[in-house]
């Protein structure tokens, strides 16, 4: 008979617990080896035999003291009624830290099944188990696995079943924390039982007790214990006096002693222990004077890396999409729907296809990143920047959501709610679209090849990045300083061990962000193109200021003009005659409205209606220059040898000058809309949405204005790099 069970994943974070979570369910989820990328409970469905197993994985978390959101989703989550399992993944390698978390859930009395994961870990350690004792001790199986190469993931499931058979005869460890805090603890019982409402029924009031005596902030919430404040206190006050330590800080020492005794008498060394290959390296990557240094390499690298291995890439994608192009004006005739198929050229062609050849760029940009997670630099690369961070008044546990923002704003915001300061929270929130994220690399990946030297290109972007991160922490310490004053928090952070990353974690990695850019191709950036492809020809100009025709006639009648000149002054006086009916066009027109507020900082009209329009989406800005150049080329070019490449056009009509303040305007500039709404949704305030819009827009019009200036003041990039 098939039944359905209800199991939640639980454990520290860096566990490999979500790991587990993937080889179970087989759900695709990133694995990464610093706190704050499992920040809300995930679901996933799997059978086991003939059972359905619903399996929820719980943010990583330490303990259950709710001093965390991530402790608070946890406690919220073991909570619910009709869970039947608690699946424990614990480091195997670090047993006496990782055990902490296990004795409070066994306090829940609901069965548990421990998995000691990263054995092969525990191993290289000269550690040895003694699991028959352990598992006598908390009552309940121990399954040793190497979850990132899925050994012992069947021993798992077989463990898994064997507990769900037994589950009205699952043991009930009674841990004991010594006779002062046993009494008090039972004092409480005997008050919180007949308080005890059917919503919290099903815990036992014994875990309520000692959540009380922690003076726990998400239990003492609970109505139901609201008039047992006198008598809680009468005990906190009671054990104080007997042993002249909060009531918080024994329990935690009465665990750390239990643990240490379960595992003085179960685990046991195999060989001397030496200092690991981990901190040797660490010595170097974290020390101080190396490690930034070192970090700004690796940084320079990654964008090397991104550059060097997407060009054959780029270049390929871009000689396919000419060909398309060049195949349907081959047997599709201008006089047949003519309309429909300036649409397929100009619109989806140069619109979607203008930023699909920019995946390859995408693509090894998340595999570096990924790369970066999974071996455990990021985590140390957070620890380097904690110093300097703290400069600008934001803690090293900011570093990892803005991190993520070079991949995407928006779950870099969401995993801001792994810093438990709300002020650090809200100041890294309001900064993080200054990460220029992944929707703003094809941008640059159109614009640096376009204007600057192959030998400058990698230093450009880094740059690029550089100056992304200067604004962010400049701005972090601005609103540090003035919206959010307070004191500086504590931050701890936990270096994990360096791990050899699996291709597989990697690949899937990349092939999701791979999937979600083409799919937003596809939908969002196909929409808006179509949109701009209609507001960029119509309404169409039928009478024009100038008698093109005639200038025509007359440079065919003219017979001292060679051959080539000729060709040359026709293609001018096309030009010319689609650049009076562009500016006729909707998008024409505003641009021509708007082009007097953009000069300033070097824009015309045609990149003032591509930034309005990056409004939607980042990669807008290149569709829509796409679509604008296509038209242009097509309108002066006698035949498809002649259609001009999007970058060649570009260097034609502008300067390196004028290139580097489009990359500055969409770097400093409002994010898409999906970021803005992400801001709304976190902060849960219109106010402050608006209010990031605005700022944003004020920076870069400042900042570009300046740079835009002083350098047709100096001269700078006022001529050709190439």
């Amino acid at each position: 008979m098939s039944r359905k069970y209800r199991i939640v994943l639980a454990g520290n974070p860096n566990c490999g617990k979500t790991t587990i979570f993937n080889c179970l369910t087989g759900a695709r989820q990133h694995v990464g080896n610093y706190p704050g990328v499992t920040v809300e409970s995930k679901t996933g469905e799997f059978m086991l035999g003939e059972d359905e197993i619903e399996l929820i994985d719980i943010p990583g978390v330490y303990s259950l003291s709710s001093s965390s959101p991530e402790e608070g989703v946890a406690f919220e989550e073991l909570m619910k009624p009709g869970i039947d399992l608690i699946m424990n993944v614990i480091d195997s390698s670090i047993p006496q830290r990782s055990l902490y978390l296990s004795t409070q859930l066994a306090e829940l009395h609901i069965p548990m099944l421990i998995v000691f994961n990263m054995s092969d870990e525990a191993k290289k350690k000269g550690l040895k188990f003694n699991i028959q004792k352990l598992q006598s001790y908390f009552g309940c199986s121990i399954v040793q696995t190497v979850g990132s190469r899925g050994d012992g993931i069947d021993k798992l499931k077989n463990a898994l079943a064997e507990s769900l058979l037994h589950l009205e005869d699952h043991d009930v460890p009674k841990l004991t924390y010594g006779a002062d805090v046993d009494d008090a603890i039972h004092e409480l019982e005997e008050w919180i039982e007949p308080a005890m409402t059917d919503r919290i029924r099903h815990i036992p009031a014994r875990f309520f007790a000692i959540k009380l005596l922690e003076k726990d902030t998400c239990v003492m919430r609970l109505h139901e214990f609201h008039g047992l404040d006198a008598i809680i206190d009468a005990q906190i006050t009671h054990l104080y006096a007997r042993h002249a330590i909060t009531a918080e800080t024994f329990m935690a020492d009465c665990r750390y002693a239990m643990i240490s005794g379960a595992c003085r008498d179960a685990i046991s060394f195999t060989q001397e222990r030496r200092r690991e290959i981990s901190d040797k390296i660490d010595a170097v990557v974290t020390n101080q004077w190396i490690g930034l240094p070192l970090f700004f390499a690796v940084m320079y690298l990654m964008f090397w890396f991104t550059f060097t291995c997407a060009a054959p890439m780029t270049d390929g994608i871009e000689w396919l999409f000419g060909w398309i192009q060049s195949l349907i004006e081959r047997f599709w005739s201008p006089d047949i729907q003519p309309v429909l198929r300036s649409l397929l050229i100009d619109g989806v062609i140069h619109g979607v296809g203008g930023v699909i050849v920019f995946l390859p760029n995408i693509l090894f940009l998340f595999l570096a990143i990924a790369f970066l997670e999974d071996t455990g630099y990021m985590a140390r690369a957070a620890f380097v920047m904690d110093g300097i961070m703290r400069k600008f008044d934001l803690q090293g546990k900011s570093f990892v959501p803005l991190v993520l923002g070079f991949g995407c704003n928006v779950p870099a915001i969401m995993a801001t709610r792994s810093i438990e300061s709300e002020r650090d929270r809200r100041t890294t929130i309001l900064v993080l679209p200054l990460m220029s994220c992944g929707a703003r690399l094809p941008i640059y990946a159109l614009l640096i090849p376009a204007f600057f030297a192959v030998k400058y290109q990698a230093f450009v972007m880094f740059l690029i990045y550089a100056i992304g991160v200067a604004f962010a922490m400049l701005a972090a310490r601005l609103l540090k300083s003035t919206l959010f004053k307070g004191d500086g928090e504590v931050y701890l952070m936990e270096l994990p061990p360096y791990r050899v990353p699996t291709a597989k974690s990697i690949l899937l990695h990349m092939w999701d962000r791979g999937v979600m850019y083409l799919q937003k191709a596809g939908t969002i950036i196909l929409g808006v193109s179509v949109l701009l492809f209609i507001a960029n020809n119509y309404p169409e100009k039928k009478t024009f200021d100038v008698d093109y025709g005639a200038q025509i006639m007359a440079v065919a009648s003219d017979t001292a003009l060679s051959p080539e000149e000729q060709a040359d002054a026709f293609k001018r006086i096309e030009r010319m005659r689609h650049a009076e009916a562009a500016e006729y066009t909707v998008s024409g027109r505003v641009g021509k409205f708007l082009e007097p507020a953009f000069k300033p900082i070097g824009f015309d009209w045609r990149v003032t209606t591509a930034a309005i329009s990056a409004l939607a989406a980042k990669e807008i800005f290149v569709s829509q220059l796409g679509i604008l150049y296509a038209e242009d080329a097509e309108s002066a070019g006698d035949g498809e040898d002649e259609q001009e490449p999007l970058r060649q056009q570009l260097r034609r009509a502008y300067t390196p000058l004028q290139g580097f303040c489009m990359m500055l305007f969409c770097l400093l500039s409002i994010p898409c809309l999906a970021t803005l709404a992400i801001i709304r949704r976190e902060l849960n305030s219109w106010k402050w949405m608006f209010f990031e819009a605005a700022g944003l827009f004020v920076l870069a019009y400042g900042t570009t204005f300046i740079v835009y200036q002083l350098g047709l003041l100096l001269k700078i990039g006022t001529n050709y790099l190439l």
